[in-house]
């Protein structure tokens, strides 16, 4: 089995909202990347953050926990966290556990910066 690849890349907009994109996998390998990409903000304040799932081709527990940890972060202080081009299959993980209710999920990048 070959080694996971995550690839992340991250913006902040004019009004302050962190993005990342993600492409590859979320798994135990990589999800360590996406929790210090989460923490990292580059000083944007507000703890807002836009994730670009378009180019995620597989995520586990690993990537959830990670969500989780992340979210609840946000959530202390005062931010939150919206999804973006989550595909079917990461789709059908976040509602086996339920995140689909915690976390706002819209169909493209766009939509979830304007929301």
């Amino acid at each position: 089995m070959g080694a996971s690849h995550l690839a992340i890349s991250r913006h902040a907009t004019g009004e302050g909202v962190c993005v990342l994109q993600l492409a590859g996998e979320i798994d135990f390998t990589t999800a360590g990347a996406l929790r210090e990409a989460f923490a990292d903000r580059d000083g944007v304040p507000g703890h807002r953050t836009v994730v670009d799932f378009s180019e995620v081709t597989f995520m586990d527990s690993s990537g959830v926990n990670a969500l989780v940890g992340a979210n609840r972060a946000a959530a202390l202080g005062g931010g939150w966290i919206r999804l973006a081009a989550v595909p079917a299959e990461v789709h059908e993980v976040l509602h086996i556990v339920g995140l689909d209710d915690v976390l706002r999920l819209y169909p493209t990048l766009t939509l979830a910066l304007a929301a």
